[in-house]
């Protein structure tokens, strides 16, 4: 082999060792080296979830950059991401962490937004939201085992006992054997009391196989409905009677709410009452009357002569008669 063809193999081995370092730092910072760096946005999270530099960001599943650098600010952790100048993200975008499928790995997800929104600026803060990573679900999954684990102990426990005291079956089991006889003992007396029902006897069993029973039964049923129907329309014309009277119509409602009505009410009640004190005091002529006993005397005695005069009339003549009479009287 001469010089020549030396130095061409070793210029050829050169070239092909400078394209695939190009190719390998290319792929490695994300194919950005030749493009131009378009424009930066920050992304905070409570916690990056196995993010690093050079992972993806996408939107709607489209690459659109690369995070740039990941660091802590204060409380929180930051993403740095890298936009390609070409993509616009809304003001309303949100981020957030996605892991791609159970074993790739985690990239930065931004929604569309809204189609009104402005764009972000370079250097803005996109706003962010927690999604649930492998990691948290496998711990949610270990904890509900735990907790069925848990709840199935507890059940075994219930129906098998702990060991101190019996289970739920031992409980009922040695609650049908100490209660055997009574349970036997209630069993006839329902079998009994089913073979009188079905026989007829008592009340029960005559209102079950008794048709004229059933339909007596019916009929009370209709009259209490009836009933209530007439008491229904008794007390809608008690409720008529009653508006009557707030409105002042009738005798009674204009008794109640006519005030001149209620005074001459009250006026003769009250004349009524002087009236009968002037009777039992025995003033006027009716008093008098009724309580002085002399007049009545008087009269008593008027009558008498009288009777005894016309006891006289049948011997004596017509002049003699009148005399009579009045030396009776007088």
């Amino acid at each position: 082999m001469n010089n020549a063809q030396q130095t061409a193999r070793v210029g050829l081995f050169f070239l092909l060792g400078l394209a695939l370092t190009w190719v390998t730092f290319e792929t490695l910072s994300g194919g950005t080296i030749f493009k131009e760096k378009g424009y930066m946005l920050i992304a905070g999270f409570e916690s990056l979830k196995e993010l690093k530099q050079g992972d993806d960001v996408r939107m709607a599943g489209v690459k659109i950059g690369t995070i740039e650098t990941t660091r802590l600010a204060g409380r929180r952790a930051e993403a740095v991401l890298r936009i390609d100048p070409g993509v616009k993200v809304a003001t309303d975008a949100t981020a957030s962490i996605v892991m791609a499928g159970l074993i790739g790995t985690n990239y930065v997800s931004i929604d569309l937004g809204s189609a009104s929104a402005g764009a972000l600026a370079d250097g803005a803060e996109i706003r962010t939201k927690v999604t649930p990573d492998i990691n948290s679900i496998m711990t949610d999954l270990g904890n509900l085992g735990q907790k069925l684990d848990g709840a199935l102990s507890s059940f075994g426990s219930a129906f098998n006992g702990d060991g101190k005291g019996g289970g739920l079956f031992q409980k009922l089991d040695k609650l049908v054997t100490d209660n055997s006889d009574r349970v036997s003992t209630t069993m006839t007396n329902l079998q009994e009391i089913t073979t009188k029902l079905n026989k007829g006897e008592g009340t029960l069993g005559k209102l079950i196989n008794d048709p004229s029973l059933h339909d007596e039964l019916v009929a009370a049923v209709d009259e209490i409905k009836s009933a209530a129907t007439q008491a229904k329309g008794f007390v809608s014309d008690a409720q008529g009677i009653i508006a009557q009277v707030k409105s002042g119509q009738g005798a009674l409602g204009t008794l109640v709410y006519d005030e001149a009505t209620a005074n001459n009410l009250r006026v003769t009640v009250a004349n009524i009452r002087s009236v009968s004190d002037k009777l039992a005091k025995g003033e006027g002529t009716l008093g008098k009357l009724i309580n002085d006993d002399t007049l009545y005397n008087t009269a008593q005695n008027t009558l008498k002569k009288a009777d005894r005069a016309i006891d006289g009339l049948g011997d004596s003549g017509p002049i003699t008669a009148v005399g009579i009479v009045a030396k009776s009287l007088f």
